[in-house]
């Protein structure tokens, strides 16, 4: 019951254990993409920087047939593919006791035809892995050496960010100091991807910076490197910001709005070049009065939301009626031995 998951909306955290997690996540997930598999671009572990304990982190794609509906999202019957990273502390006696899993249900969601959002700055796709070919450290350990200069590294571009969080706008030279200038930028669906500093500056940076006013840092959970990775994530939030309008081709919206967010980064040499990010847009919207999940899936696939509905109503009922039913099953099998051992 000490375990611990956390995960993108409508999940956010799981309490009750591994069972619960179990009940509520995974069993759902399996039966409605069969023949999942997980498949890892980047598998790397560390000392959280900034707490304590081990942590691992797994990021790729899921990959299965979406048979059956999920979260309201119509199944195709197709190959379906699920970008996530899953951070994993890892206790004394190697067990799991708590679990970051973050997914991009909202390119899930486009995959099938239902996107929720207007079109992106930057291109959506098939993200890759990264283009080294290096990023799997399941069976060796990378010298902590290049662990640590990949840290400092991204701790030195997060400082340099924070130093013009209250900035609506961002020169080149300050993204050089620590980028390469063919950065790739694997931005979440709603945003999209981009290409070389001068593009992500215009296809992301420049929008996240003009159209959202108030940005606050808030910190960070879990930081590791290995090797020349590293990754971290922020709980509940990384940053509040409050929307003016134009961001994700959306009008202005709440004061303050959290925004969790998950990066992973690899370096090449003095500076980064690739950064893998996801953002839980789906609840970054729900802050400001939108449920984009629930209007999106409740217009294109009604019969499955209604479904849905239905089944967690009758669970609810099964669980607060459990109990009593089972008192009269008992009641009445008792019974009945008695008139069987009378003979009646």
């Amino acid at each position: 019951n000490d375990y611990c998951f956390r995960s993108v909306y409508p999940f956010r955290e799981v309490k009750g254990g591994a069972e619960a997690v179990s009940k509520t996540f995974w069993e759902p997930f399996k039966q409605s993409f069969t023949k999942i598999q997980r498949r890892p671009d980047i598998f790397i572990g560390g000392d959280n920087s900034i707490g304590d304990g081990i942590w691992v982190l797994s990021m790729g794609h899921f990959l299965g047939l979406f048979d059956k509906d999920w979260l309201g999202i119509r199944a195709s019957r197709q190959i379906a593919t699920i970008r996530y990273a899953e951070f994993s502390k890892i206790s004394s006696d190697n067990k799991i006791v708590q679990t970051g899993l973050f997914l991009d249900i909202v390119a899930l969601m486009q995959s099938v035809g239902m996107n929720p959002l207007p079109p992106s700055t930057g291109a959506h796709f098939h993200y890759p892995g990264p283009k080294s070919h290096d990023g799997l450290h399941m069976t060796h350990d990378a010298p902590a050496k290049e662990g640590i200069e990949t840290q400092a590294l991204v701790d030195r571009m997060i400082e340099d960010l924070s130093s013009i969080n209250h900035a609506m706008s961002c020169g080149p030279e300050l993204l050089q100091r620590t980028w390469h200038d063919d950065m790739l930028w694997y931005g979440p669906a709603g945003i999209g991807a981009s290409y070389t500093i001068p593009r992500y500056q215009e296809q992301h940076q420049l929008p996240f910076r003009s159209q959202l006013a108030d940005k606050k840092f808030h910190g960070h959970q879990v930081r590791i490197a290995e090797g020349n990775y590293a990754a971290f994530f922020g709980w509940p939030m990384n940053l509040t910001n409050s929307p003016l309008g134009g961001f994700l081709g959306l009008p202005g919206g709440s004061k303050d709005s959290p925004m969790q967010v998950v990066d992973v980064y690899r370096r090449d040499g003095a500076k980064l070049s690739e950064n893998w990010v996801l953002i839980d847009l789906l609840w970054y919207l729900k802050n400001q009065g939108v449920d984009v999940l629930a209007r999106t899936t409740g217009i294109l696939n009604p019969m499955g939301v209604e479904s849905q509905e239905k089944k967690r109503k009758l669970e609810e009922t099964e669980k607060a009626t459990g109990p009593l039913r089972k008192k009269v099953i008992t009641s009445v099998t008792e019974e009945e031995s008695k008139l069987v051992a009378a003979g009646q």
